[in-house]
């Protein structure tokens, strides 16, 4: 796996700013919805819910309201993943978080995810309650004894500090533990103090999310405000797999909702940071995106993405070297030759949506006082996205159930890995190329099936708005 190390990112801070049983039945489940094609070809989601369930309780395995207690129940476990310090950009394990994904699910039953009836005799998830809480998550963090190092970094913000001794929100806190900070080479350089508090803010988010919030979304807003994205909150990714609970694919939630008077603390094994450029996420996972790089490269458009004072935020629906493949040997040709340079180009700019950023549970607009208070709404969601092509845009429908979320684009592509979180927008992994539909809200086709000149016929029409000239394709 090619991936960032903590130092490369810390060094390239001025750039990045550098990339219970009790729980589930807490879960809002929406109800049941009319019959739609989108829901129709749709394994059972009673079956998903249990599997989902058995993930949790071995991934939570943790306790609530004294931190000190809820780290002590699960230290142990929480050290058997090495001694090294994890990657800030785990790209292998974002591409193989797809592997626990269903494809497509049942549509929501009557009462939600299932019960189980009379709980069974085994060790409870929680020690003894104590009580309503009677300290801020601040305090919580600087009396605890497995967030010693955390503490120490946050005191030296006294702006950070009041955040966290505040009552202005319920705040949740993904808290580091000392055993996280140990992960970090002994001779690594201190970083320097501007990057440690956004570092810290990353930690942070101004809502309020419990273990089953968290269980149920697949991204969460921090307070760390990103330029890449209109100065919208920049957002952690959350993962279930056979590793458990992780924040962003590679930090594991080792202890669950420590209850402060003004939010809630999840106790964390890695630190993380916040993530890289979308440009920088393709250029360094070879194994997936090494064709959809020389097409950006060829094409003159790395420079454009990856210059973000052309756009504020944007998704990219990248596809796979395995996508470009099923084109054939043909198309391919004459896509990476002078003579189909024009339909390359075009073709990658269909792919790509400027200042709009679509995360499967959220959507920024441009401006972050444009964007949304809340996401797309649990259920079935459509919305059309204008491409980088003038007059041209992407029919996107999202299904919801849960965590549980399929993408489908131009009603035929469904997206393999959704939310690969970037400093300057979001990418969802695409198992084949989108090519338009020959007449407008047409089906999609296949493109294992395409011939060139209809591929070509389908791509004229993306010319045509292209904005481009011969001078554009000298590169």
């Amino acid at each position: 796996m090619k991936s960032i190390s903590v130092l490369g990112l810390a060094a390239a801070a001025s750039a990045f700013i550098i990339p219970d049983q009790e729980t589930l039945k807490s879960l809002t489940v929406e109800p049941e919805h009319d019959s739609h094609p989108f829901w129709d070809n749709i394994p059972c989601a009673e079956r998903i819910w249990e599997d989902l369930e058995t993930k949790f309780d071995q991934a939570t395995d943790a306790a609530k309201q004294y931190y000190d207690e809820a780290v002590d129940f699960t230290y142990d476990t929480a050290v058997e993943y090495g001694e090294k310090f994890e990657h800030a950009f785990a790209g292998q394990s974002w591409l193989d978080s797809a592997q626990d994904d269903v494809d497509v699910f049942d549509k929501p039953p009557h009462d939600g995810p299932p019960h189980h009836g009379p709980p069974r005799h085994r060790r409870p998830h929680h020690p003894p309650h104590h009580g309503p809480p009677n300290q801020t998550v601040y305090e919580l963090i600087s009396k605890s004894k497995y967030t010693t190092k955390l503490a120490k970094a946050i005191d030296e913000f006294p702006d950070l500090v009041k955040l966290l001794n505040g009552t202005t929100a319920n705040f949740t806190v993904f808290a580091p533990t000392d055993h996280a900070f140990e992960k970090i080479p002994k001779h690594a350089p201190k970083p320097p103090k501007e990057f440690l508090k956004k570092l810290l803010t990353y930690h942070v988010s101004p809502e309020f999310y419990p273990a089953g919030r968290v269980l149920s979304s697949r991204t969460i807003p921090t307070a760390l405000e990103a330029e890449g994205i209109g100065g919208n909150p920049q957002r952690l990714a959350t993962e279930i797999s056979f590793r458990g609970l992780t924040v962003n694919f590679y930090s594991r939630i080792v202890a669950i909702d420590i209850f402060g008077t003004n939010g809630v603390i999840h106790g964390i094994d890695s630190i993380l940071l916040p993530p890289p450029k979308v440009v920088t996420i393709i250029e360094a996972l070879p194994g997936e995106f090494s064709t959809l790089d020389l097409a950006l490269t060829k094409t003159g458009l790395l420079e454009k993405f990856n210059d973000t004072s052309l756009h504020e935020g944007g998704t990219l629906f990248a596809p796979s070297n395995g996508a470009f493949q099923r084109l054939g040997p043909r198309i391919n040709a004459f896509l990476f030759s002078s003579y189909g340079l024009k339909y390359l180009k075009a073709l990658i700019k269909y792919h790509s949506v400027p200042d709009i950023t679509l995360y499967s549970d959220a959507i920024y607009k441009a401006k972050k006082e444009d964007s949304p208070r809340h996401g797309p709404p649990k259920g079935f969601f459509h919305i059309d996205l204008p491409t980088a092509l003038k007059d041209k845009s992407l029919s996107v429908d999202i299904a919801r159930y849960g965590r549980l979320i399929t993408i489908k684009i131009n009603g035929f592509s469904r997206v393999a890995v959704p939310d690969g979180i970037a400093y300057d927008g979001v990418i969802h992994v695409l198992p084949n190329v989108l090519i338009p539909p020959k007449t407008p809200g047409g089906a999609g086709v296949a493109d294992d099936d395409m011939e060139l000149e209809e591929f070509k016929a389908r791509m004229a029409p993306l010319l045509d708005n292209s904005d481009l000239d011969e001078n554009d394709l000298e590169l």
